[in-house]
């Protein structure tokens, strides 16, 4: 997996990051999302980086990044404000001040955040498999909460959830969590599974919680507030989304949600469950060309 890529780890202001990078052409930076690291892109970043220098970095607190052990005030540093500004100082100590930025699940989060604190550092955008967070918690229901269930168990106080997650072999939580109803986990490379597995310490499962227990909290108060003062994400954003995910059927048409957030939205569907860039890689990378090459 990402041969010809460099390894290496950055410090920002707030966390220790670990990434790797390669290729050349325009930067593009791509964010993983829980509970999952930078390997996610495993089928995607290699072709990309024969058309752009690629960035695959582990959000703080995921993979083998390291965030601060203590969540902050409303867990604030557990929130996508401080994963962008990470991804910012990132770029920035590779030589970038302006970059392409896709992100799947919790890093879409961060996408979609650093869009609307940086937008001068974002040249095109893409959020794969998400809502926006304020009209997630705005729009919650029962379907959503039973495919979503996560959501409200990792958001409960410290260390509970935390004591259950780690009190379960990590293969045994991951198989659980990764394979979907009717979908499976079939698409999943072996040695992607075994780095998840890796990583699933109690580092990672603290800055996990820490991370939606702050999409619950900050998050929402400046989703809101952003939601509430009209302010919208201008970046040209490529919306895309599995069919098959509870992200589709829950919300069905996903790109119009996105357009109340969006002035320049635009995408659609793939034919597959949420895993979208392990689940349909050849896809992911047409409408990753198409967007960000064009």
């Amino acid at each position: 997996m990402f041969e010809g890529f460099i390894r290496t780890e950055i410090e920002t202001s707030g966390a220790r990051i670990h990434l790797r990078h390669g290729g050349d052409g325009p930067p593009l930076l791509l964010l993983h999302g829980n509970p999952l690291t930078h390997v996610s892109w495993h089928a995607v970043a290699p072709r990309l980086a024969k058309h752009f220098h690629v960035v695959c970095p582990d959000l703080r607190g995921y993979g083998d990044s390291i965030g601060p052990e203590d969540g902050g005030e409303n867990h604030i540093n557990y929130s996508f404000r401080a994963m962008a500004r990470d991804q910012v100082e990132v770029m920035e100590q590779l030589g970038y001040r302006q970059f392409n930025v896709a992100g799947h699940d919790r890093g879409a989060r961060t996408t979609a955040r650093l869009c609307l604190d940086h937008p001068e550092r974002v040249i095109r955008a893409s959020v794969v498999d998400i809502l926006p967070n304020h009209h997630i918690w705005t729009h919650t229901s029962k379907e959503w909460a039973t495919k979503s269930w996560h959501w409200l168990f990792m958001i409960q106080p410290a260390d509970m959830p935390e004591r259950m997650m780690a009190g379960v072999p990590a293969a045994y939580y991951m198989e659980k969590k990764l394979s979907k109803p009717g979908i499976g986990l079939g698409f999943m490379h072996a040695e992607a599974f075994a780095e998840y597995v890796r990583c699933f310490n109690w580092k990672t499962i603290r800055g996990s919680c820490e991370d939606y227990r702050a999409c619950a909290s900050c998050d929402f108060d400046m989703d809101s507030a952003d939601f509430s003062a009209g302010n919208k994400i201008k970046t040209p954003l490529l919306v895309t989304w599995g069919a098959r995910s509870h992200t589709g059927t829950v919300h069905g048409d996903v790109l119009a949600v996105w357009r109340d957030y969006a002035t320049n939205a635009t995408g659609g569907p793939i034919d597959c469950g949420h895993y979208v860039p392990e689940e349909a890689p050849d896809a992911v990378f047409d409408l990753f060309m198409q967007h960000f090459a064009g």
